[in-house]
């Protein structure tokens, strides 16, 4: 489908230079003299290069639809993770490396969206968020019950994340796998 570049917003997949790019960071400028144009950051989607480039309303490029489908995480081998598709319960291998740090957030059974293009596996959508325990922090200062104040802590799956004094060790945390920042304690 034909898109004008001026159009394109994040997370938009678009085919150029022979190859599939997600759209990361769009910025429309509109300078002084000449005519407005989209700056956009692609990431590709094969080997993760980024790219910028500047798009003016007067071109178009193609914008690729992606097939949403639902998945369920079972399990890691070698290199490559195993997901069921939920609808079939056929099984797909995907390499590690397409969910890049990412992966240290997959839990079994943990459901995610595997876009697929032409049939191949392109990108993995993560849950927004997921609940981690804490295995090391430092000591709970008193009266650091509600703080701006942030200390390190390390979580099960050995990502480091920050978290509000008042968090101890063994404590559940919501985190967002996207970028492993804290949101919120667990409701257990």
């Amino acid at each position: 489908m034909k898109v004008n570049g001026n159009t394109i917003k994040p997370g938009n997949v678009i085919e150029h230079k022979n190859g599939l790019w997600v759209a990361t960071k769009v910025n429309h400028v509109k300078p002084g003299k000449g005519g407005a144009f989209a700056q956009i950051e692609l990431k590709n989607l094969k080997d993760g290069t980024k790219l910028n480039e500047r798009f003016r309303s007067s071109e178009s490029v193609e914008k690729v639809i992606l097939e949403e489908i639902p998945h369920i995480f079972l399990y890691e081998e070698n290199e490559n993770l195993i997901f069921m598709n939920n609808n079939t319960f056929e099984q797909i291998s995907v390499n590690i490396n397409m969910l890049g740090d990412e992966s240290a957030f997959l839990q079994d059974g943990m459901n995610v969206i595997i876009n697929l293009h032409n049939d191949d596996p392109v990108s993995i959508i993560m849950p927004d968020s997921c609940v981690e325990e804490i295995i090391e922090a430092d000591a709970v200062i008193k009266g650091q019950t509600v703080s701006s104040s942030f200390k390190p802590a390390i979580l099960k799956n050995g990502i480091k994340v920050m978290v509000p004094g008042h968090i101890e060790v063994g404590t559940k945390i919501v985190v967002r796998p996207y970028d492993g920042t804290y949101i919120e304690k667990a409701k257990v």
